[in-house]
């Protein structure tokens, strides 16, 4: 790697004040253990105010938080376990599909119009989150009949029938494409996650890593994990090799799988926008590994919070500096995954554009190597 290869942003490039969103596709909106009997919640996505709710069924329904009558939010409503009230004249909403049911102000001398619907979106549940398809805004809601044929809302990979899981999360003050960007990133952990408990500056040494192209994204492929990070050493009690995957996809999806043996450890962490200059990261995992051990749960949350918090601290610190749009650069072959990630969001949208099938812009296995 030398300092020739390395380029600042253009315009198209990304790392802009305001980063394109990405539609059509799921997002993890909240906890689905938030929506209990007739108790709505509220959410935000890609700007979107959203109103989420569970059914007497048990399904899930997400609607626009808006009645489609004078735009009052419809969470300052009631919901019966069937349908959605607005508080400021009434109208009742199906909530799944989000049709019109009843308009109280009208008399037997009215039509009623049963082609009024407040916008609902696809909801489903998976892993303990309520997951939300989003459209791209003045496409037309999702009719019913069309959710059949959407793929399955994300979930984190499994390995066994036995296995224990957490869940943490954190508010990141920076657009999308910088809170993609740094879950990639390679190169910080020796400075931002320095601790006993995971790696020191003095750490740091060559690796060399191989990736491939997979569908919507990359993966780096199954490789020893480093061997200055202090957690994977504790799979050395099994005394069987260590092999870790990582995976990108599109729109905002890390996977990594830790396997050791029959014993393993999955992880699925998501950078979701709630505005255009916001977002949230969320990291859920699953595991086998010391199954049968106390508190091994507590530990897991307890390490992953402060391992989050400083990734959160330090975007917030980036925040403060990117006020004032500084001019930026991405390096090979450190930064060479945020390439791929730019690269990749601007063939789905000019496959979305134009309709034709997406162009990966990896056209083969590469290695990289940088200091870590």
């Amino acid at each position: 790697m030398t300092m020739l290869e390395a380029g600042s942003m253009g315009a198209g490039e990304g790392l802009e004040p305001t980063a394109t969103l990405l539609y059509n596709d799921w997002y993890p909106a909240l906890r689905s253990e938030k929506l209990r009997g007739r108790k709505m919640a509220t959410a935000m996505l890609l700007g979107s105010p959203l109103v989420l709710g569970r059914k007497r069924d048990g399904s899930l329904f997400a609607m626009r938080d808006n009645c489609p009558h004078r735009g009052m939010p419809l969470s300052c409503g009631w919901f019966d376990g069937s349908t959605v009230t607005c508080k400021y004249h009434g109208w009742s909403f199906e909530p799944e599909s989000g049709q019109c049911m009843e308009i109280p102000s009208l008399t037997r001398q009215d039509t009623f119009p049963a082609r009024i619907y407040a916008n609902a979106f696809p909801c489903r549940e998976s892993d303990g989150y309520a997951w939300v398809y989003l459209p791209k805004p003045g496409s037309g809601r999702v009719h019913m009949e069309a959710r059949a044929g959407l793929a399955p809302a994300p979930g984190i990979p499994k390995f066994s029938d036995h296995f224990r899981s957490a869940h943490i999360e954190a508010e990141l003050p920076l657009n999308i494409d910088h809170g993609i960007i740094g879950l990639m990133d390679p190169a910080h952990g020796p400075f931002v996650h320095q601790a006993w408990w995971w790696r020191s500056r003095h750490s740091i040494h060559e690796k060399e890593k191989h990736f491939e192209p997979i569908p919507q994204g990359f993966r780096m492929s199954a490789h020893a994990p480093s061997a200055n990070s202090a957690p994977y050493k504790l799979l050395g009690i099994y005394g069987q090799p260590i092999e870790t995957t990582i995976d990108f996809i599109l729109p905002n999806r890390r996977y990594e799988l830790i396997r050791c043996g029959s014993k393993w450890f999955s992880s699925l962490t998501t950078v979701t926008p709630t505005n255009a200059n916001s977002c949230r990261i969320d990291v859920a995992a699953a595991w086998n590994i010391l199954h049968g051990a106390p508190l091994v749960t507590a530990t897991v949350k307890f390490f992953g919070r402060r391992f989050l918090r400083q990734d959160q601290v330090t975007m917030i610190q980036q925040a403060e500096g990117l006020k004032f749009n500084p001019s930026l650069m991405l390096i090979d072959d450190a930064d060479r995954p945020a390439k791929w990630y730019f690269a990749l969001k601007r063939a789905r949208l000019e496959s979305e554009e134009t309709g034709r099938p997406m162009v990966h812009p990896m056209d083969g296995p590469v290695t990289l190597h940088w200091r870590s």
